[in-house]
C-alpha cells in the first residue's frame, strides 16, 4: 500500500531541469547537424559508388535546406527557440539555439554547399580522391552548422575541431605539392587560433563557472572587469585569426588557391564567416562592456584590413590568390560593424556576412571556370576570353561589382548600412576606409577582368594574336560547373535588386544581438525582473 502511494506521488524534478518536454518542432534545431553527420558516415560506407555519393549528398543537403527554411521563418516570426540536451538547464546542459542570425547563416552555408556539390561533378580529380570529398563536405557542413547553432562555447570549440579536421582533409585532396604547402600554413595558424580559443575558455570557466552563452550574458557584467577584458581580448585574437583579419591573415591567400576551385569556393563561403559570426556573437551579445575597452583597436584593425586587402589583390597575378584578398577585405567590413555597434552597424555586418558567403563562393567557382578555359592560373597567361566565353565574362564582372559594393548589386546594401553607422558614430576614418575599400576593390577587380577577358592575348604576345591556349567547355562542364555558377550568380543578382528580406532579417538579427532578453529566456534561464531591458544585464 505504501509503495502504491509512493508510485502515485508526484515526481519532483530537480530545479536544474526543464519542466516542459521538448517538442518535435524544437528538435528541428538539431536535425540539420544530425542529418549532415549521418550523411557523412553513410557516404564513407558507399565511397566506391560515385552515383550513390552524389545522390545521397545532394539529397541530404536539400533536406537540410528545407528544414532551415522552415526554421528561419519560424524564428523570424516568433523569436529565438532552443533545445537543451537532456533537459538540463545551463550550465549543466548543452543548448542549441536558433535565432535569425544563426539560422540565416546556416541556411546560406547549406545553399553554398549544394551549389558546390553540383559544380564538383565537372571536376577532374583522381578516382581515389573523389571518395573522400563527399564525406568531408558533409562533415564540414555539420561543423559549420553546429558552430552557428550551438549555445555553448565549449560545444563551439568541438565544432571548430570538426571544421578544422574536415577542411584540412579537403585541402589536401589530390596530394599536389602546392596543396601540402598550403595545408601546412593553413593548419598551423588555425591550430594556433584554436589553442588561443581553448585558453580563453579555460580562463572564462575558471572565472564565472559556465560556458553557456545565455548564462555568460547574465553573469559576465558582474565578474572581475580586468579579467573579463583579458578573456575578451584572447577571444578576439583567436577569432580574428580564424576570420583572417589584418595582420593575422597570411594563411588565407597562401592556402585558398591550392585545392580545386570547388573546395576553394566552399572555404571562401563558410570558414572565415564562422569566425566573423563568433566575433559578432561574443563581442556584441556576450561581452559588450569588455568590447568597449578595446573598441579603438577593433576600429584600427578594421581600417587596416579594409585598405590593405584590395591593395594585396592589386599586387597579385595568381587569380585565386587575388580573390583571397577580396575575402579578407570583407572581414574588414564586418569588423567595421563591430566597431560601430549600433543597430545599423550590426545589421550591416550581419548583412555583409550573408552577402560574402554567396558572392565569394560564386567568385571562386567562376574563377575555376576561367582556369578551365585558359588552362592557366596566372593572369599574365590569360587573355582573350571574352570573345569565346561572354557569359563567364559577364558573371565575373557582376561579382566584381558585388564584391566592391557598387549599386545595385548585393554588396552595396551592407556597405551603405556600415557607412551610415560609421557616420552616425562620427567615425570619419572608418567611413572613409569603407569607401576606399570599394574604390580599391573595383580597381583590383576590373584590372583582373581586363587582363583575363578584354586583353586580346597572353602577356608577351602580339596584340593581334588571340590566346592560343583557350579551350571550349565540355558538356559536363557546361551542365554542372557553368550551370551551378550561373544559378548562384542569378541568386545574387535577384537578392541585390530585392534586398528587403535580407535587410529585415539582418535588422532582426542585430536587434537580437543588442537585446539579449529573448535569447536568454529561449534557453530556459529565468530573466531577472530587475534588469536592463536593452542589454539583459541584472541591475
Amino acid at each position: 500500500m505504501a509503495s502504491h502511494s509512493v508510485a502515485q506521488a508526484e515526481i519532483e524534478l530537480p530545479p536544474a531541469m526543464l519542466e516542459l518536454p521538448t517538442s518535435v518542432a524544437d528538435w528541428s534545431i538539431v536535425f540539420p547537424v544530425v542529418i549532415a553527420l549521418m550523411a557523412g558516415a553513410l557516404l564513407a560506407m558507399v565511397r566506391h559508388s560515385r552515383g550513390s555519393q552524389v545522390g545521397f549528398s545532394i539529397l541530404a543537403v536539400v533536406a537540410i535546406i528545407a528544414i532551415e527554411i522552415d526554421l528561419f521563418f519560424r524564428v523570424l516570426e516568433t523569436g529565438p527557440v532552443a533545445m537543451t540536451m537532456g533537459n538540463w538547464l545551463p550550465p549543466f546542459g548543452i543548448s542549441f539555439v536558433a535565432d535569425v542570425m544563426s539560422v540565416g547563416f546556416a541556411l546560406a552555408a547549406a545553399v553554398v554547399t549544394l551549389v558546390v556539390l553540383v559544380y564538383f561533378q565537372a571536376e577532374i580529380v583522381p578516382r581515389e580522391s573523389r571518395h573522400g570529398f563527399y564525406p568531408l563536405v558533409m562533415l564540414l557542413l555539420a561543423g559549420v552548422t553546429g558552430a552557428f547553432m550551438t549555445g555553448d562555447l565549449f560545444n563551439l570549440y568541438v565544432w571548430f575541431e570538426v571544421m578544422l579536421i574536415s577542411s584540412f582533409g579537403l585541402l589536401i585532396i589530390g596530394g599536389k605539392k602546392i596543396q601540402l604547402d598550403g595545408a601546412i600554413k593553413y593548419g598551423f595558424l588555425n591550430f594556433l587560433a584554436t589553442t588561443f580559443f581553448l585558453v580563453g575558455l579555460g580562463y572564462l570557466y575558471g572565472l564565472i563557472g559556465t560556458l553557456n552563452m545565455a548564462d555568460i550574458a547574465l553573469i559576465a557584467p558582474a565578474a572581475e572587469p580586468a579579467a573579463m577584458t583579458a578573456i575578451a581580448a584572447i577571444f578576439f585574437l583567436a577569432f580574428a585569426m580564424k576570420a583572417a583579419a589584418f595582420p593575422v591573415n597570411a594563411w588565407l591567400p597562401a592556402s585558398y588557391h591550392t585545392p580545386d576551385a570547388a573546395v576553394s569556393a566552399l572555404f571562401a563561403g563558410l570558414l572565415t564567416k564562422v569566425g566573423a559570426y563568433v566575433l559578432l556573437r561574443i563581442l556584441i551579445a556576450l561581452l559588450p562592456e569588455q568590447r568597449e575597452v578595446f573598441d579603438p583597436l577593433i576600429t584600427a584593425i578594421a581600417i587596416l584590413t579594409l585598405i590593405s586587402a584590395p591593395l594585396g589583390a592589386i599586387a597579385q597575378t595568381n587569380l585565386r590568390r587575388a580573390l583571397g584578398f577580396f575575402v579578407i577585405g570583407g572581414i574588414g567590413a564586418i569588423l567595421a560593424g563591430i566597431a560601430a555597434p549600433s543597430i545599423l552597424g550590426v545589421a550591416g555586418a550581419t548583412f555583409y556576412v550573408f552577402h560574402a558567403m554567396l558572392t565569394m563562393s560564386a567568385f571562386y567557382l567562376v574563377a575555376g571556370l576561367v582556369e578551365r578555359v585558359t588552362q592557366a592560373t596566372d593572369t599574365r597567361q590569360m587573355g582573350g576570353v571574352y570573345a569565346s566565353n561572354s557569359l563567364i565574362s559577364i558573371m565575373f564582372l557582376i561579382l566584381v561589382f558585388a564584391a566592391a559594393g557598387l549599386p545595385p548589386f548585393l554588396g552595396f546594401w551592407p556597405k551603405l548600412l556600415l557607412t551610415e553607422a560609421a557616420l552616425q558614430d562620427a567615425d570619419w576614418w572608418l567611413a572613409a576606409a569603407i569607401l576606399i575599400n570599394s574604390i580599391l576593390t573595383t580597381i583590383a577587380g576590373t584590372r583582373l577582368w581586363a587582363h583575363i577577358f578584354w586583353r586580346s592575348g597572353r602577356e608577351g604576345k602580339k596584340s593581334e594574336l588571340s590566346n592560343d591556349r583557350l579551350r571550349e567547355l565540355k558538356p559536363p562542364e557546361k551542365t554542372f560547373a557553368l550551370g551551378a555558377s550561373a544559378a548562384l550568380v542569378l541568386v545574387i543578382i535577384v537578392l541585390g535588386l530585392r534586398p528587403n528580406l535580407i535587410f529585415d532579417s539582418s535588422t532582426a538579427a542585430a536587434s537580437g544581438l543588442l537585446q539579449t532578453k529573448n535569447y536568454i529566456e529561449a534557453v530556459g534561464i529565468e530573466f531577472p525582473t530587475q534588469a536592463n531591458p536593452t542589454t539583459g544585464v541584472p541591475q
